[in-house]
Parts: structure tokens; sequence; C-alpha cells
């Protein structure tokens, strides 16, 4: 009874977490920029991937491999937002312009930067 139980966690944290690796790939496709487009990336992958990643040590009912898969999430949780965050400022600073759309940016482009 108990290992059902598991196993129904197990799915259902998987399917939570194909959701949102399937909106991460849907906002990699859909939205406008590079910025808007590294986001979704980062964040909903990041999420998506951790959740998988964490239904698979789970599912193993072995200690040692769900301390490798939580030690895995860790490093998808802190590795993943901190280099888009710079992926993005590089990006940035190589002249990459921000779509019509979004409302703001508050980086100085590399003129404004020069003349402060």
């Amino acid at each position: 009874m108990a290992l059902q139980i598991i196993a129904y966690v197990v799915a259902l944290i998987m399917v939570v977490g194909a959701c949102f690796s399937l909106l991460a790939a849907v906002g990699l496709v859909r939205f406008p920029d590079l910025y808007t487009r590294m986001h979704a990336a980062s964040k909903a992958g990041t999420v998506g991937s951790g959740l998988l990643l964490f239904a698979a040590g789970l599912h193993s009912l072995d200690a040692a491999v769900f301390v490798r898969a939580l030690a895995g999430f860790v490093f998808f949780v802190l590795t993943a937002p901190i280099s888009a965050h710079l992926l993005a400022k590089a990006a940035h600073q190589a002249g990459y312009r921000m779509s019509k759309r979004s409302v703001i940016d508050q980086l100085p482009h590399k003129e404004e930067a020069r003349r402060h």
C-alpha cells in the first residue's frame, strides 16, 4: 500500500515537472525577445527539471540516490537563475534590444553608461 502511494506521488510530481518543462518550451517559442525567452527557460525549466529529478530520486526508494537527486535539484535552483542573469546582462551589453512590448529597461545602454 505504501509503495502504491509513493508511486502515485511520484507520478504526480513527474506530471507537474513535465508541465513546467512544457511551459518553458512554449515560452522559448512564443516570447518575443531574448530576455523573456531566457526568463521562461531559466525559471520554468529549472522548476520542471528539478521536479523531475526529485521524482526520480523518490522513485528509486534508495536514500543515496535520493540525496544525489536532491543535491542536483539544489544545484539547478542555485545555478540556473544566476547564469541566466549573467547571460542576459552580457546580451544587453552586447546590444541586444528588448521587444517593443517590454515595459521597462532598467539597465543603462552603452552610450548612457559611458556618460556617467
